[in-house]
């Protein structure tokens, strides 16, 4: 291993550093061609070798700044054909999600994740970078009346973990409590104390934006954590969708929707305390919820395809 290592070292190296080709790199290292072009991969997949943008302010079209103008975030923009389907504009969107957050992410920070599709399609396309001390933690819980969600929730999880070498930290309550006394009364457990003071020193959190209507289900309203009769009432109170499971108006108000009295995720006044905060969405039907997510304050950085772009900027011109 210690020499495979050497190898990978010196090949990237005199590839990325100094410079020199493949074939020169061979000769002096006395392997093929082939054989250097596998070592310079390894590097890549293995972490020892991480490439970056180095511009950190976002995409620069016109569409993207204006995004950025009205609201005051970083915009990320990927371009997709007209005619994709959702899973290509999902697909290409986490693509340069998750080569951002790979970017994003340091030595001993508490890193912050939110469940839900979306994330499910970022955590396929992290790279792989070793970190030192840093801790992934879920920042709101997913058990139903119908599941624990552990297995869904925990792989999304566990992937990010296996990418950074970092330890994980699952937060074992409901994404919606039955009984705003019960929350309050969970909240006062040690055990849930101790992921809610990771919560409050979160260095970077990652999450998606939840949508009543999107053509993309949000697995929030379409794996049994809300029946009929939840979302008719949370239309009547004019809520489009939620991040972190907190439940948003297009205007950006949460304060007063009494679900979110039961609600177990991070609140938009709460994530506003973690210094960067990657907002990642790929659904131009899901622009009511994004406005909403941006209307209050909920991200410093937004991913998102040009077609969901248009549709935001739209719809926060209405």
């Amino acid at each position: 291993m210690n020499e495979r290592y050497e190898d990978m070292y010196q090949a990237a190296s005199r590839y990325y550093i100094q410079g020199e080709t493949m074939e020169s790199i061979a000769h002096q290292l006395r392997l093929s061609r082939s054989s250097v072009s596998r070592l310079l991969k390894d590097a890549r997949e293995s972490g020892l070798v991480r490439i970056s943008l180095a511009d950190h302010s976002g995409s620069q079209s016109p569409l993207a700044s204006a995004i950025s103008r009205h609201f005051g975030v970083r915009v990320h923009m990927v371009s997709v054909r007209e005619n994709a389907n959702e899973n290509v504009r999902f697909d290409q969107v986490a693509r340069l999600a998750g080569r951002l957050f790979t970017e994003a992410v340091d030595d001993h920070q508490l890193i912050g994740v939110a469940w839900g599709v979306t994330l499910s399609h970022v955590v396929k396309h992290l790279g792989r970078r070793p970190l030192v001390g840093s801790t992934v933690v879920q920042i709101n819980g997913g058990a139903n009346q119908r599941s624990s969600g552990i297995p869904y929730i925990g792989e999304i999880l566990q992937s990010i973990g296996d990418a950074f070498d970092a330890r994980v930290v699952l937060f074992p309550v409901p994404a919606f409590f039955d009984y705003a006394a019960t929350k309050q009364a969970m909240w006062r457990e040690r055990s849930v104390q101790n992921v809610l003071k990771l919560h409050s020193k979160l260095d970077l959190a990652v999450f998606g934006v939840g949508c009543l209507e999107g053509r993309v289900p949000s697995h929030v309203y379409s794996a049994g954590y809300m029946d009929a009769s939840d979302m008719r009432q949370l239309a009547s109170d004019g809520v489009v969708g939620d991040v972190c499971t907190v439940l948003l108006r297009e205007d950006g108000s949460y304060a007063d929707i009494s679900y979110n009295e039961r609600a177990t995720g991070l609140t938009p006044a709460e994530l506003q305390r973690v210094p960067r905060r990657i907002c990642v969405v790929a659904d131009p039907s899901r622009a009511p919820a994004v406005v909403g997510a941006l209307r209050a304050g909920t991200a410093t950085d937004l991913v998102l395809d040009e077609g969901t772009a248009r549709a935001v900027l739209d719809r926060a011109r209405v």
